[in-house]
């Protein structure tokens, strides 16, 4: 029960903020509610807590924020040179982390950045596919695939563990020559 209280304090927190008024009625309401729903849809228990890093997730946030705007104006400069015209393609990336976290953060930041999202998650075969706008000359497809390999890195060292940043080096060092 101790593990669940904040999952009922921020379901609460939601209910509040969903009616718009902070009065007894909707408090104890959001309060029946959140009890509910963690009673009929339990989440599964987390094997481990997430590291907190907060430099590294601000190097992560600053990343991404130049990646955004970097990416803009590929795409600006793309659709402005090649108009109907533009390239795209689709590139297999070796996955470096089992991590279900690690592996969503990463889909979530591929997926802001414009120009390019996650297709499909391969956990098993240890690969992902990345649809990505601008391939045109030789080398794109190494230059999106290392670019996915150095975000990957950046988001196992702000979220994973350190065994999963070891494997994620590793992988690195050993992997990146062989992918598909």
């Amino acid at each position: 029960m101790r593990r669940r209280l904040p999952q009922l304090f921020w379901l609460t927190v939601v209910w509040v903020l969903l009616w718009g008024t902070l009065t007894p009625t909707t408090i104890i309401g959001g309060i029946i509610v959140a009890a509910l729903v963690t009673w009929l849809f339990p989440l599964p228990p987390m094997p481990d807590t997430v590291p907190f890093r907060p430099l590294r997730l601000l190097g992560l946030a600053g990343f991404l924020a130049f990646d955004l705007l970097r990416s803009a104006v590929d795409v600006a400069w793309e659709t402005v040179l090649h108009g109907p015209r533009a390239r795209a393609g689709i590139v297999s990336v070796p996955l470096l982390s089992g991590s279900a976290r690690a592996v969503a953060l990463l889909a979530g930041s591929v997926a802001l950045t414009p120009g390019s999202y996650v297709l499909q998650i391969d956990r098993a075969r240890g690969t992902f596919w990345v649809y990505t706008l601008g391939l045109r000359r030789e080398g794109d497809v190494e230059r999106v695939r290392h670019a996915m390999l150095v975000l990957q890195r950046k988001v196992v060292a702000a979220v994973g563990t350190a065994g999963e940043l070891a494997d994620c080096d590793r992988g690195l060092a050993a992997g990146t020559e062989k992918t598909p």
